[in-house]
């Protein structure tokens, strides 16, 4: 599969980009490197496999796991994730978005947040995962409630910084972001997705209300600096993204205190084209908080 070719239009991610270090947790002064799936928990190796061994996570504790999905998906995109977290042993929390699952055409950034956090409180000491934009949603979790966040997991995706708009990346119709179709993601994004597939995806999109889209994204709590956070890097590998945070292109991760990188070999959407994978990877990270 080509991959490794990251495009400026994608939501939240940058343009550069740096060599290729498949598979392997990439430190730095920042960095943590003792999350593993394959080798024991704390393992100084700090090596990440795209095909660890699912049945390690098993031996951690029970671990609530919110999954936020990206624009315009629905919390069901997270169906095949969810049932192998489950198999692990863990507890995951598919959650519906206003604005998205609802339908809701004047839900704002401030209503899907909310849910968000309503979804933390109900939790105990959550991971928090975000997919590519919601990863600033899973952010934000980490600002309001630093005590409550065992950990945000980003898939394919950065936080904002504060005062950014959250996602007003496509054309605006009728006061809503509908998705754009494949051309914007044409490449390693969709490259591990057949017809079928982008029809079936395409078929069940939601478009965006533009409350959400132009919202604006509100930050304050030194605090979530200290959240440990994951990132799962799919269509660009770890390295790259490393290189981003070192160049000061993603703030919010340069001032990370506790940050991992794991690989997984997909395009945009692991959930949808690599769930056992991605599951493993979300059960390594519960291990290791």
């Amino acid at each position: 599969m080509c991959r490794r070719t990251p495009r400026a239009v994608i939501p939240s991610r940058p343009a550069s980009s740096s060599a290729v270090i498949p598979g392997r947790v990439c430190t730095s002064s920042n960095v943590r490197s003792d999350l593993a799936v394959g080798p024991a928990a704390g393992s100084t190796a700090g090596t990440l496999t795209r095909n660890g061994n699912v049945r390690d996570a098993v031996y951690g504790r029970r671990m609530d796991i919110i999954l936020i999905a990206g624009l315009w998906l629905r919390r069901d995109v997270w169906a095949a994730t969810a049932t192998h977290l489950e198999r692990l042993g863990h507890r995951p929390i598919p959650l519906a978005l206003p604005g998205v699952d609802d339908e809701s055409t004047t839900a704002t950034l401030t209503d899907q947040a909310d849910a968000v956090l309503a979804a933390v409180a109900a939790a105990e000491r959550p991971l928090v995962v975000g997919h590519s934009a919601a990863s600033t949603l899973a952010w934000i979790a980490a600002d309001r409630r630093p005590d409550d966040v065992a950990q945000v997991v980003m898939v394919g995706g950065f936080p904002s910084p504060d005062a950014a708009t959250y996602a007003a990346f496509f054309d605006i119709v009728d006061g809503a972001m509908p998705f754009p179709g494949w051309e914007p993601f044409d490449g390693p994004d969709s490259a591990d997705l057949d017809e079928a597939a982008r029809s079936r995806i395409a078929a069940g999109t939601v478009p965006v209300p533009e409350s959400v889209a132009k919202g604006v994204v509100e930050l304050g709590d030194e605090r979530r600096f200290d959240v440990p956070v994951l990132l799962i890097c799919p269509e660009y590998d770890p390295a790259q993204a490393r290189a981003w945070i070192d160049a000061g292109e993603l703030p919010e991760l340069t001032r990370a205190s506790h940050l991992t990188f794991a690989d997984i070999d997909s395009g945009h959407w692991p959930m949808i084209t690599r769930p056992a994978e991605l599951a493993a990877l979300l059960g390594a990270a519960a291990r290791s908080v």
